[in-house]
């Protein structure tokens, strides 16, 4: 029952190994077992590593974001996961370009294509270690530069506001944003008096709506006719030089550094989202914890819970 130089059964053991990697944090466990926190770290860290199953070489469609971890190792760390399945590969210590290429060098030889943000040092780096792939934009992140760009004109207009219609229309800045069919008839009355009062703010909102129907017509038609998706980009690239409105001259001059990785996005139908999903999971991981100071540990815990959470008859030693 009881191990050679050992306090404790075997079942205990046993038992704390497991609570240890399912459990929301070390200190929790450790009164739940009547043991010390530095036991239950101990025993995570002997039965932990065994279990976390390491990937050899990375899938073809690979998809890459960061996150806030606040470890040892840094302040930010990468995750990597299968752009197919949308599960979890690996996490790595920090964001450089350095890590990433040697991290891709060693294991990225079958990726062929890539979902990243619009990150400049995540696309040098894929770039140096995989060579050519496909690089996918992820839909999110570019189109936040066309709401931030109405973001910014509204914040400027409302400045000539009367008092009350300025922090009226601060507080009723969703209704800029949502879908125009999805408005209420009191929400469609408060965007109609605010567009009444400035003439760069109807433009403004003319511009997102567009985009939001260029955006709808490349979701529906990307796979089949990139080339219209193409040309009606262009045709919104025009308008835009024609309002002669500076945030979305700025907004349209990243659109066309990524146009290409944009277009990818619609032809391929990859999205990042899944990746977004992993952190917020690996966020409240890391909140139950009250965070992690070694990046190891943060990185063991967060894949086992995802390799382990579709099975639980595993057993630990």
């Amino acid at each position: 029952m009881v191990d050679r130089y050992q306090r404790h059964s075997r079942e205990w053991n046993q038992a704390l190994g497991l609570r240890v990697i399912q459990g929301m944090n070390f200190k929790d466990t450790a009164a739940q077992f009547r043991t010390s926190q530095a036991t239950a770290i101990r025993r995570f860290d002997q039965v932990a590593t065994p279990e976390l199953q390491e990937v050899e070489e990375l899938p073809e469609v690979i998809a890459i974001d960061e996150y806030k971890g606040d470890t040892n190792a840094g302040k930010y760390q990468v995750i990597i996961g299968d752009g197919e399945t949308g599960n979890p590969i690996d996490i790595l210590p920090d964001r450089s370009v350095k890590t990433v290429k040697q991290y891709l060098r060693e294991k990225g030889g079958n990726v062929r294509k890539v979902i990243m943000d619009m990150s400049y040092s995540f696309k040098s780096a894929v770039r140096k270690a995989v060579g050519s792939p496909i690089i996918v934009a992820d839909r999110f992140h570019f189109c936040r530069y066309i709401y931030w760009a109405l973001e910014k004109v509204r914040r400027r207009v409302q400045k000539n506001f009367h008092e009350y219609d300025r922090k009226k229309c601060k507080r009723m800045k969703h209704i800029f944003y949502k879908k125009q069919e999805e408005l209420t008839e009191k929400q469609r009355w408060y965007l109609n008096r605010y567009l009444d009062l400035s003439d760069e703010l109807r433009v403004a909102y003319k511009l997102k709506e567009a985009f939001r129907s260029w955006f709808e017509e490349a979701k529906a038609m990307g796979k089949t006719d990139i080339g219209y998706v193409k040309q009606r980009l262009y045709q919104y690239y025009d308008r835009v030089k024609q309002s002669g409105m500076e945030e979305y001259l700025q907004a349209i001059g990243t659109l066309k550094n990524w146009q290409t990785e944009i277009l990818n996005s619609f032809a391929l139908d990859y999205s990042n989202g899944f990746i977004e999903g992993l952190n917020n999971q690996t966020k409240v991981i890391k909140r139950n914890a009250f965070g992690f100071r070694r990046y190891d540990r943060l990185r063991t815990k967060v894949l086992l819970h995802h390799q382990l959470k579709e099975f639980r008859g595993f057993q630990v030693g």
